[in-house]
């Protein structure tokens, strides 16, 4: 059996990927974001006060590699991290006033760049798309 790099998905998703997280940082830039920081802001728009834990959780990052992101929005004043109210182990991340503003500023960005990569593909493709590519991270977990 044959095997042919730009045949191969796997490549075709890195290639994808690395493609869209490149514009993405490039026009990020002017507000001093990483996709990644961008990751955690988007986990606390959606669910404010959760833990570093399971920002780790949804956005498929480790740990240590969550908190120093969460350390890095906090040094930017678009975060703020306090104890847990009842596990003085634990602690909760909560946007600052300054956080809270970003959304209106960055999603139109992220928009722009997702109707960029999609033109010319149809909305219904888009759903079958997301449906395929999260079922191909079901099958590989």
């Amino acid at each position: 059996m044959d095997f042919r790099l730009e045949d191969s998905l796997g490549f075709i998703l890195s290639k994808v990927n690395t493609k869209l997280k490149n514009e993405f940082f490039q026009r990020l830039r002017e507000y001093d974001m990483t996709p990644e920081q961008w990751a955690i802001l988007c986990c606390l728009w959606e669910k404010d006060g959760i833990s570093p834990k399971e920002i780790a959780q949804m956005t498929c990052k480790d740990k240590p590699t969550t908190g120093r992101i969460v350390d890095k929005l906090i040094k930017k004043g678009f975060v703020v991290r306090t104890l847990h109210p009842t596990d003085k182990r634990a602690f909760q991340v909560f946007l600052t006033k300054e956080g809270i503003a970003l959304h209106e500023q960055l999603v139109p960005i992220a928009n722009q760049l997702l109707e960029k990569a999609t033109n010319g593909i149809r909305a219904n493709e888009v759903i079958v798309l997301k449906k395929l590519l999260n079922r191909l991270y079901e099958n590989i977990l």
